[in-house]
């Protein structure tokens, strides 16, 4: 450093020693807000499922009935089934699809403009309205463009089709992520002792990458359960008595009849509506914790 340099340099000690600590200030003020919204939340909601009575009878009740213009027969149970059928459903459809679709384009798809644009608009697609989706699977799955034949109408298949679209984005970017975290150490050293390109990449690149795909699968998974929005699109019912049997059934979801008792103008149904928000949640974190056990049993194999 030069004389005239170093007569300009000022360390400013003191104003960075204050900097540390009133950043690291502002970020638990700035957790413990958000913390503190969801708290109040959470305790709001269950008062509320509780004014009736007994928080776990009101519970049972909620989960054991079907959908009832009476608040004291009211429950939740054809949408519980419902929204257990649209998980797996989708879960089947999304999961596959998403997954390959990154691998080939990670792992196989040559670098150039197609590639770039592909990654671009689904980017894109990740930060779309859930309407627009619902408005999508109308047109495509429950309607056909009007191609009677094809059509699959108000069905099961139908919102869980548009709910594997809409979760596709999500899950294609992470496991493009999750893939270029396996170092490229591993590729080469597989392909030098003979291994051909789907060997590496089914062999030694999936597995590695598996935490991170397990976690994409988990945010999507999580958002399927609580959309409301698609499904009324492609045709949910807002109020069925008996549950789906199969693909092509009718069908309803615990998040659309949280939302018809909402509007209900009898306070009573106040109560049934916090009880069904607080099972969608306990149905969320259960699901996400037998998620992230999987996710921590590979983790640990590696």
């Amino acid at each position: 450093m030069s004389v005239e340099s170093a007569g300009r340099f000022h360390p400013r000690r003191r104003s960075r020693a204050l900097a540390g600590p009133v950043f690291a200030a502002a970020c638990l003020l700035a957790t413990l807000t958000g913390v503190l919204a969801l708290a109040v939340l959470t305790l709001a909601v269950v008062a509320a499922a509780a004014s009736d009575g007994g928080l776990i009878d009101l519970l049972h009740r909620l989960a054991v009935n079907p959908q009832s213009g009476d608040p004291a027969r009211a429950g939740f149970r054809v949408g519980i089934v419902g929204s257990a059928w649209l998980l797996a459903l989708t879960a089947l459809i999304g999961i596959p699809t998403g997954v390959g679709a990154g691998v080939f384009l990670e792992e196989y798809m040559p670098a150039g403009r197609l590639k770039g644009a592909i990654q671009t608009n689904i980017a894109n697609l990740a930060g779309v309205p859930s309407v627009v989706y619902g408005i999508l699977g109308l047109a495509v799955f429950a309607r056909a463009f009007g191609v009677s034949g094809l059509a699959l109408g108000p069905s099961l298949l139908a919102g869980a089709l548009t709910l594997s679209l809409l979760i596709l984005p999500t899950i294609v970017v992470t496991t493009q992520e999750a893939l270029r975290t396996v170092p490229p150490s591993l590729r080469h050293a597989a392909m030098a002792l003979g291994a051909t390109r789907w060997q590496v990449v089914a062999g030694h690149v999936l597995p590695s990458a598996l935490p991170g795909i397990l976690t994409g699968t988990i945010l999507g998974l999580s958002r399927v359960v609580g959309e409301t929005a698609p499904l009324l699109m492609v045709g949910a019912a807002g109020s069925l008595l008996r549950p789906p049997r199969g693909p092509m059934d009718r069908y309803s979801a615990l998040p659309v009849e949280i939302y018809n008792y909402a509007k209900e103008p009898d306070p009573a149904f106040q109560a049934v509506t916090a009880g069904g928000i607080l099972i969608l949640v306990a149905l969320l974190l259960s699901m996400n914790a037998v998620a992230i056990v999987i996710r921590d049993r590979f983790r640990r194999r590696r």
